[in-house]
């Protein structure tokens, strides 16, 4: 029989203190030194550096070429236009996803068509896809949510029957493996982000990687004018070259560059403590009612890269219909962050439905579409429900068994009491899945840089 909830005045499970857990990214007198010799030598805006990390991530990504933004929604932008998504084009992407996943196809007058997603992995669906194709759909948005694997084995299926390509977002599990091979080589370019709170994090940046030579040079000719010169071979483009041909600049500070240059050599060591650490979190719960791990079958050899924002499957049906903001609420009573929902769908969303962003007169969704494509959002079952079935987890950084044992002592006693969690519970809040995440640091508690 389990102690006292702490909810209800018994004693918290958590007792230890965490230490630098939590703390990410790690940052060494190497980030610090690296930093400031590209800040005392003026180079910011420069690009030897940011070439060097370029070539040094496609290297280690697989792929054949890469090329460094200033944010993960830049390079998303950039992806897009590549593979010809433009005026009166769909793009197809799941709801359940970060705005910047499919935001940027407004941009070039396209619009987005939401498929639904798999309970298990919270990726879109690859049996959902097909519904959502018209004459006018040009893209595929895969995107690794929450550093789950998409599968792209059968959403490369759908993409050739039609002639689709396949962007990958690769935000949320940098480094993740499918099936023994790296994420962001399945698709026909990927798109990723590389900000402070990612697993991969630079400070601010994106990353495009492909091995298509035309996606490539489309993709700089978008937003790098100092590159877009005599070394573009693409005839389209190729008479245009100096001036970027999105009207924007998009590079990446080279004081990320740096930073990634160093973060780089350390990443897959301190991910692989993060996947040990997490799996051995998931393990302890293993058999735990209503709870189910978001992490790969082990067998596929596949893996969730840096488990990026971890959240867990809750199945309400085998714990009494306990609402998943109760049972948050008891674990963080005992001492464990824990929140309900992930995010929320964006078709639910305001902007998807009846924002004029443009000023033309009707919907931007639909203002250069040949069809009303929010007639097919409500076809979206997993996804509205998503919220009501996911938690947030530790993101444990480090592997300290003790701690962790802790930690995961917190969700098991809140799950085996749900009886009693079940005579006060009002049920879910109107506000989980608010769709945003903020990376708040407190000023008066800032880390210096550790040894290496």
């Amino acid at each position: 029989m389990y102690e006292n909830l702490a909810i209800f005045g018994g004693p918290k499970a958590v007792t230890k203190d965490p230490g630098d857990m939590f703390t990410w990214p790690i940052i060494t007198k190497e980030d610090e030194e690296a930093i400031i010799k590209i800040l005392y030598s003026r180079s910011m805006s420069g690009t030897d550096i940011t070439t060097e990390f370029e070539q040094q991530f496609a290297k280690w990504q697989g792929s054949k070429y890469a090329l460094g933004y200033c944010n993960g929604t830049m390079s998303l932008l950039a992806a897009m236009y590549a593979c010809g998504v433009g005026f009166g084009d769909e793009i197809i992407s799941p709801s359940l996803t970060y705005w910047a996943s499919v935001l940027p196809a407004y941009s070039l007058g396209a619009t987005p068509v939401f498929a639904d997603i798999d309970p298990d992995s919270l990726c879109i669906a690859p049996g959902d896809i097909e519904r959502c194709v018209s004459e006018k759909t040009k893209a595929i948005i895969a995107v690794h949510y929450l550093g789950h694997p998409a599968d792209m084995d059968g959403i490369m299926k759908i993409a050739g029957k039609y002639g689709l390509k396949v962007i990958e977002d690769v935000s949320h599990a940098q480094g993740g493996l499918y099936k023994g091979k790296k994420l962001g080589i399945f698709g026909h370019v990927a798109a990723m982000s590389l900000m402070s709170g990612k697993s991969f994090a630079t400070g601010e940046a994106g990353m495009l990687t492909t091995d298509d030579s035309v996606i490539y040079e489309k993709a700089l000719a978008s937003a790098h004018y100092e590159r877009y010169d005599d070394r573009i071979t693409t005839p389209e483009i190729n008479l245009y070259k100096g001036l970027p041909l999105l009207g924007m600049k998009g590079r990446v500070n080279q004081m990320c560059s740096a930073m990634g240059l160093v973060q780089l050599k350390y990443y897959d060591e301190r991910t692989a403590e993060i996947r040990k650490a997490m799996n051995y979190f998931w393990d302890l719960l293993d058999g735990t009612p209503g709870l189910k791990a978001h992490r790969p079958d082990k067998k596929e050899e596949s893996n969730m890269a840096g488990w990026y924002s971890a959240r867990g499957l809750y199945k309400p049906e085998e714990l009494g219909g306990l609402s998943v903001t109760r049972f948050c609420q008891a674990v963080q009573a005992e001492g464990a962050e824990c929140y309900p929902g992930c995010n929320k769908p964006l078709h639910t969303h305001g902007l998807f439905q009846t924002a004029d962003i443009y000023n033309q007169g009707k919907p931007t969704r639909i203002a250069n579409a040949s069809r009303d494509v929010r007639e097919l959002d409500g076809l979206l079952p997993h996804s509205e429900t998503a919220n009501r079935r996911t938690y947030s987890i530790p993101w444990f950084k480090r592997y300290r068994p003790e701690i962790i044992k802790e930690y995961a002592e917190a969700f098991r006693k809140a799950a085996m009491n749900y009886k009693e969690l079940l005579k006060d519970d009002s049920g879910n809040s109107e506000n989980i899945g608010a769709g945003q995440w903020y990376f708040y640091r407190d000023p008066e508690k800032l880390e210096k840089p550790v040894k290496n």
